[in-house]
């Protein structure tokens, strides 16, 4: 099962930290995969949950690609990543049952109906019946599944 750390969380929120770039490597080094929110403005790629917080580089990104879990924050992320070449993981959710990502995995809202492709999103929220029939997990307490 794969584990991703919500906006870089593994032990628990942390929201002064949530999506800054030295965070996020943190918990690659960990071995988790990362879920990051994205914004696109001004022809600039940001991370951060509320509004853009962090500007990255599009390099940046590649860089970390097979570990990250894009989460577009406004249409212009998501257009942007849709048009690269380099294939990145990408979706867009609010509280949709489940958001389908770029890469085919069912994003799934807490308590939700799971399947062998979703992503039990935020247990700790609200328990999923049937967790261990996911594809992965992303929580802000990774450490307790790990």
């Amino acid at each position: 099962m794969i584990l991703i750390a919500h906006r870089g969380n593994t032990d628990g929120p942390m929201s002064s930290r949530e999506n800054e770039p030295t965070y996020i490597d943190l918990a690659i080094k960990k071995g988790f995969d990362v879920e990051i929110d994205v914004w696109y403005k001004n022809d600039v790629l940001w991370l951060g949950h509320d509004k853009p917080d962090y500007g990255i580089s599009y390099r940046w990104i590649l860089d970390r690609m097979p570990k990250l879990w894009i989460h577009c924050k406004n249409v212009d992320a998501m257009i942007f990543l849709k048009e690269s070449k380099s294939n990145p993981n990408y979706f867009w959710h609010q509280e949709d049952d489940i958001a389908l990502t770029s890469h085919g995995y069912f994003w799934t809202y807490p308590g939700k109906e799971l399947t062998k492709n979703s992503i039990a999103v935020m247990p700790e929220m609200k328990e999923f019946s049937n967790i261990e029939s996911a594809y992965g997990i992303c929580s802000d307490f990774l450490t307790k599944y790990k």
